[in-house]
């Protein structure tokens, strides 16, 4: 059998092989056979209404779904949508050898064994998330970034575009917000719990709107969603640097060049939302698709420290008269206010947990929950849709061994085994209450990923297994079928993390990239996380 990954729902091998050479013809359905030529684009199929190679849409496949016949005489695609074209194209280039992730095609075309593969998935939202304020990402690695995650049908990428430090997209409206809070003179370089020392290397960057609206037309015609995030009203350091003006009284206003939580904290007074609203209004100008702003806007919400909303009579006054008790009422209230005008706009606000306990979002608004799932499913049991994004297997900056060769990692150790037996929707859950679990992400925050080799070795082969669980569930011949992908990911180019250990160019070493076992590790957080969870003042940030 081919191996696909993720395994389809239902797979029979024939007899015989069908040859797909460069420049073959394809015909059908216009939508399909679009999908169909970018999934396939190193082969440069040409538009042929009497080609052997067919594409054709059928809605009772439902969103994403496909079929594909191949025969000695052609092949044959049935999609449910334009998207579940591209995802028959991703099933083709896996019947055929490793070699067909090569950026050409290696001999003029490809065998593929003939056979019937039928599938759609059970999850809609199958993501990453990608932090590119704490360490930039130049746009060819965010396209990279694309290519990959679509050749695992995973379909939402969600950009973390703003923290304390670094903002990362151009505002042509507060034009200081790139000039003065894209870049930092230097980086913490000391490990957790030392004294701290710094690299004294400058770093920086950011994306064009332009660039923006690039990788999101890119991402679309990959079958991906980008999910934009802007978090407030805390992580706002570098936002305050070039506009202090919009901040709690005595929040901190430069470029953080270390890690942690900062008190930085954005006023939630009225010019603090038309500030906002501008800046959001930029992104989903940039981010939407034919007119169209992006379905999903991440507002963030997390590890807000709220004693300078409480501190200042401005802030209390304006509380007060909105009738309500508390900060944390305000935050709620500042966040649906934001939520509320993004509606307006075409988008629904997505938010982390912080979001939910603090107090009533709008029923829309949907909750990552990276707490775990106890708070996940008191959103779900709530009503809100959620998108499964716990600590652990999900956070893919921990280390995926406690050993000393690992390169440096916040923790350890979150193992492909871990993110393969992962179940978005617990079985322990009510019946609606599982209907509300939207999908699932991993999360790559980069304080420990300064790269783009690193985001590889983070990203592969954990997120071939979230790709698994994501699409219909846990598989059992995943262990066994993932030797035979990763050959394709070496032919793709792919710097993954060996089943093994790290190769001895990945390790960590005896200098600055150097790992420290048992620093944190998954079961002490987890525990941690789940008394956050279940205390009263739950909004309060964690060392995380």
């Amino acid at each position: 059998m081919w191996h696909l990954l993720p395994a389809p729902r239902h797979a029979e091998a024939g007899t015989g092989a069908y040859r797909l050479d460069v420049g073959a013809g394809i015909g059908g359905d216009p939508d399909a056979v679009a999908g169909l030529r970018t999934a396939l684009s190193v082969l440069d199929l040409r538009p042929d209404g009497h080609a052997a190679v067919r594409a054709t849409l059928d809605p009772v496949l439902g969103p994403e779904g496909f079929t594909v016949a191949v025969s000695p005489e052609g092949i044959e695609v049935r999609a449910g949508d334009r998207a579940g074209a591209f995802y028959a194209g991703q099933a083709l280039r896996q019947m055929a050898p490793p070699d067909a992730y090569r950026a050409v095609a290696v001999g003029g075309g490809w065998d593929i064994p003939c056979g019937r593969v039928e599938d759609r998935p059970s999850y809609a939202w199958r993501g990453a998330m990608l932090d590119v304020a704490r360490h930039y990402l130049p746009k060819r690695e965010i396209l990279r970034m694309i290519d990959i995650m679509a050749a695992h049908r995973l379909n939402r990428l969600h950009l973390h575009l703003a923290d304390d430090q670094g903002w990362r997209v151009e505002s042509r409206a507060f034009p200081r917000l790139h000039e003065v809070g894209s870049h930092r003179p230097r980086t913490v370089s000391s490990h957790y719990g030392e004294e701290l020392a710094y690299d004294e290397v400058p770093h920086g960057g950011y994306y064009t709107l332009a660039d923006l609206a690039e990788i999101a037309a890119y991402a679309h015609d990959r079958a991906i969603a980008i999910v934009p995030e802007i978090d407030v009203p805390g992580h706002a350091s570098a936002l305050l640097a070039a506009y202090p003006e919009y901040g709690a009284p005595g929040s901190p206003a430069r470029v953080l060049d270390r890690w942690g939580i900062s008190t930085a904290l954005l006023s939630p007074l009225p010019p603090t939302v038309t500030f906002l609203t501008a800046i959001f209004e930029e992104i989903l100008d940039a981010t939407g698709i034919s007119g169209r702003p992006p379905a999903h806007v991440h507002i963030g919400g997390d590890e807000c420290v709220l004693d300078a909303w409480a501190e200042s009579a401005e802030i209390t006054a304006y509380q007060r008269s909105l009738g309500l008790a508390t900060p944390a009422e305000l935050h709620a209230w500042f966040l649906r206010r934001l939520a509320d005008l993004l509606a307006e706009r075409g988008s629904r606000a997505v938010v982390w947990d912080e979001a939910f306990v603090s107090g009533a979002l709008r029923p829309d608004t949907i909750v990552m929950p990276w707490r775990g799932p106890k708070v996940g499913r008191r959103a779900a049991a709530a009503g809100h849709d959620v998108v499964m994004t716990p600590v652990f297997p999900l956070y893919f900056d921990y280390a995926e061994a406690a050993s000393a060769d690992e390169p440096r990692a916040i923790g350890e150790a979150i193992t492909v085994a871990d993110v393969a037996a992962f179940r978005p929707a617990p079985e322990s859950w009510t019946d609606e209450e599982a209907a509300r679990v939207l999908g699932a992400q991993f999360q790559l925050w980069s304080e420990r990923i300064p790269d783009g080799r690193t985001l590889d070795y983070r990203a592969w082969p954990r997120g071939c297994a979230l790709a698994e669980v994501t699409w219909h569930g846990p598989s059992p011949d995943f262990a066994a079928w993932l030797p035979a992908h990763l050959r394709r990911l070496d032919a793709f180019g792919v710097e993954y993390r060996p089943l093994d250990g790290p190769r001895p160019w990945q390790r960590g070493g005896a200098g600055r990239r150097a790992h420290r076992p048992g620093v944190i590790d998954v079961a002490t957080v987890t525990a941690r996380l789940d008394r956050m969870t279940e205390a009263a003042d739950s909004t309060r940030p964690s060392i995380l």
